[in-house]
């Protein structure tokens, strides 16, 4: 039987992606082969499809998936034939039946994990991890304060509203819509706000008494930037990490002092599980906060990979919600 991934071999809209017969070898030296049970749809496959983030063409598109291990390179231990696993790794290459990839950021599936919500997971529930214990304002954070989480309502921001919750921060989530903010709320959200019939900035100081918050996550970028800023308490953090909206246009440091002496930042997932020992360690806690039933991971939607044009459509529309994966 002959296995498919997808390709594309120009940047460009859905339509670029084909569904195409692959050829897949032995695992090299620090790799395994890996058939998919399910992959994991992210945004960040929308920026390398359009060559947002540049890729040598044609090339292959999809940061996580779940699935069985077939075959273990040479000086890889942590893996063996058999195993149940799932990652988020780079180079981009989910988006097929079964793939030859690095092991590093692989890890073992606990067993009361499914394959879809492994899928499902990883990618965005390693960066809630990181956000939420690593990407900190100088004071830190402690139960009772304030955040702003943009798109609270997507894969990532349901994640960090249970989570959120449950370390008994008082998340304030945004999103696009009535039903939007009616699911962040259900699960977690200290309280929401619909950033297309209210000011997400006058309902923050309201909210905080007009003090603001300690940290804005943002993932949506140009069109929530100035008023997330102006959402921040003295010393607060903003913390850069997407842009489903479009890059933000350069800003000059100096503003930063007149608003709050405040801090910025900009955070990429593959900077925080550049190694295996980082890796294990955040993929234990959010298995640990997701076995515990703390967090719970909402698929709402299910396509074929190969319907994964379709995919796409759907998530730059904004009609997703939750997290969606590509079924194999």
């Amino acid at each position: 039987m002959t296995d498919h991934a997808i390709k594309f071999s120009a940047p460009g809209g859905p339509e670029n992606l084909e569904w195409v017969p692959i050829t897949v070898g032995e695992p090299g030296p620090g790799e395994v082969r890996i058939r998919h049970h399910a992959v994991g749809l992210n945004y960040i496959d929308v920026y390398f499809r359009i060559g947002l983030y540049p890729s040598t063409l044609p090339a292959g598109l999809g940061m996580e998936g779940a699935g069985v291990i077939e075959a273990v390179g040479a000086g890889v231990t942590h893996l063996k034939v058999g195993d149940r696993a799932a990652y988020a790794s780079q180079p981009p290459g989910a988006y097929a039946e079964v793939r030859v990839m690095p092991a590093m950021n692989v890890c073992v599936l606990p067993d009361d994990i499914s394959f879809e919500t492994g899928a499902a997971m990883m990618l965005q529930g390693l960066t809630v991890q990181y956000l939420l214990k690593k990407t900190l304002p100088p004071a830190g954070l402690k139960a009772g304060d304030h955040i702003l989480f943009h798109a609270a309502a997507g894969g990532v921001g349901l994640i960090a509203c249970q989570w959120a919750k449950h370390l008994g921060l008082k998340l304030i989530g945004t999103a696009g819509s009535d039903e939007k903010c009616a699911l962040a709320k259900a699960h977690g959200a200290a309280h929401v706000i619909n950033y297309n019939t209210q000011d997400f900035v006058k309902e923050v100081k309201e909210i905080t008494g007009g003090k603001g918050v300690n940290v804005v996550y943002d993932s949506v970028g140009k069109d929530t930037w100035d008023g997330s800023l102006s959402c921040l308490a003295p010393f607060g953090l903003m913390a850069s990490f997407g842009n489903a909206s479009g890059p933000v246009d350069p800003i000059a440091p100096g503003i930063l002092g007149p608003k709050g002496s405040l801090y910025l930042t900009r955070q990429t997932l593959f900077t925080h599980i550049s190694s295996r020992e980082a890796t294990q360690a955040m993929a234990d806690d959010l298995f640990a906060v997701v076995s515990s039933g703390a967090v719970k991971i909402v698929i709402d939607q299910r396509y074929p990979l190969k319907d994964v044009a379709q995919a796409h459509r759907d998530l730059e529309a904004r009609k997703t919600t939750g997290s969606t994966i590509l079924t194999v």
